[in-house]
């Protein structure tokens, strides 16, 4: 992977940095190298029956100062070129009805979070190549108007784990990855090096391009068409090192993608093929200051999705304590 000028103003042009293009039939035999469908009971948890009670004792073990970082963007209401389907939120009580003390304040929300906006966790029944689902569900037959009956988020629970932080823009001494950048198996090794940290069986993975930044010092921009994220050169690696969790300040997935008729293919050999959720939109600007001055690039992650029975994932706001 090179690295680029921070200052490139525009990331909807040709990006040459998206990695070598990949055939139709040669994402499908990548799609059946990795898949696990059949290997794990409940199935409908995937790849995160991996972790056991061992698992999140250990990381627990790797907590020493207690510092606390949240990963959520805030609720986002602007609309904006990556925010089609702004969050909603107002008030519905202001304290003014007559009635006995106390007076009361409330107020509702609301997301469409499978966007580019509300940083959210993406359940098994989220997406379907060819038709079918994680563990060769087929989609139309456990998903409907009512949710899934087959890979909900309320299926997977809180996730606490081992959570390894790959900050790309601090490996290459950059301020961000330009959109459209692919990280790719390579670049996962030299980071692991230069940081000193190993994925291992049961971790999840964030990888940090430096998107937050970017935004907030360049502007907005269109994440469906330019965005860094992972090659699909990578996932087999990821795949043989058992990592239960992707995650990133984007949504793992490099754009444009490099996968002929397949728009996020990270996704798809994630969720469907691995049974491995993906954390989206997170916000790592805290957790790489908060590692860098730790040392270590490893912590404890909780993820607390809400249990919406037949749903395809939900808003969270993942912590990471150091």
């Amino acid at each position: 992977m090179t690295s680029k000028s921070a200052d490139a103003p525009d990331p909807g042009s040709a990006v040459a940095g998206n990695g070598p293009a990949v055939s139709r039939r040669e994402f499908d035999a990548l799609f059946e190298a990795v898949r696990t469908w059949g290997r794990w009971t409940p199935a409908d948890r995937g790849a995160w029956n991996r972790v056991t009670a061992d698992h999140v004792r250990r990381a627990a073990a790797v907590v020493r100062s207690g510092t606390v970082v949240p990963l959520a963007l805030p609720w986002n209401t602007r609309p904006g070129p990556d925010n089609r389907k702004p969050a909603l939120h107002h008030m519905t009580d202001l304290g003014d009805a007559e009635s006995p003390e106390p007076s009361t304040y409330k107020d509702f929300i609301a997301a469409d979070f499978h966007g580019k906006g509300i940083t959210h966790l993406d359940a098994l029944c989220h997406i379907a190549y060819r038709g079918q689902l994680y563990d060769g569900r087929t989609a139309v037959d456990v998903v409907g108007s009512a949710g899934a009956r087959f890979g909900a988020v309320s299926a997977l629970g809180p996730l606490v784990t081992r959570g390894v932080l790959l900050d790309l823009p601090a490996v290459l001494g950059i301020s961000w990855l330009e959109p459209g950048q692919a990280v790719r198996a390579a670049d996962i090794t030299a980071a692991e090096r230069a940081l000193g940290v190993v994925i291992g069986e049961g971790d999840a993975v964030l990888l940090r391009s430096g998107h937050v930044r970017r935004r907030a010092e360049l502007g907005a921009w269109d994440p469906d068409t330019a965005s860094a994220g992972f090659h699909v050169d990578a996932v087999p690696l990821l795949a043989e090192r058992g990592v239960v969790l992707l995650g990133g300040d984007g949504d793992s997935d490099v754009r444009p993608s490099p996968v002929e008729g397949v728009h996020s293919p990270v996704h798809v050999l994630a969720v469907a093929a691995m049974g491995v959720p993906l954390l989206d939109n997170l916000d790592l600007e805290a957790l790489s200051a908060a590692t860098a001055e730790a040392g270590r690039s490893e912590f404890l992650l909780v993820v607390a999705p809400l249990k919406v029975p037949g749903g395809t994932g939900s808003p969270v706001n993942p912590v990471a304590v150091l």
